[in-house]
C-alpha cells in the first residue's frame, strides 16, 4: 500500500503521478492529487483543472481572470 503525500491515508489504490520535472508523488484521490500539483490561477487563486488561459509565464482560471490581472483584452472564453 501506499501513503497519501497529502491527506497520509495509507491506502491499497493509491496512485503515483509524475509530473514533467520528474517528481513522484502518490494520492489517494482526486482530490488530493488536484490539491498538491493542479497550478492556481493567478488572480483567483482557484485550482485550474482545465486548460485554463496564459498571459505570459501567469495562468488563469478564466479569461475574465486574466483581464482583471494582466489587463488583456485578446482573451476570450468564447468566441
Amino acid at each position: 500500500m501506499a501513503t497519501c503525500d497529502v491527506c497520509g491515508n495509507d491506502y491499497d489504490a493509491a496512485f503515483e503521478v509524475r509530473t514533467a520535472d520528474g517528481a513522484a508523488y502518490h494520492f489517494d484521490s482526486i482530490e488530493c492529487a488536484a490539491s498538491r500539483i493542479a497550478p492556481r490561477c493567478a488572480h483567483c487563486g482557484g485550482t485550474v483543472l482545465g486548460h485554463g488561459v496564459q498571459v505570459g509565464a501567469e495562468v488563469y482560471c478564466c479569461a475574465h481572470c486574466a483581464k482583471a490581472s494582466a489587463g488583456t483584452d485578446a482573451i476570450r472564453d468564447r468566441v
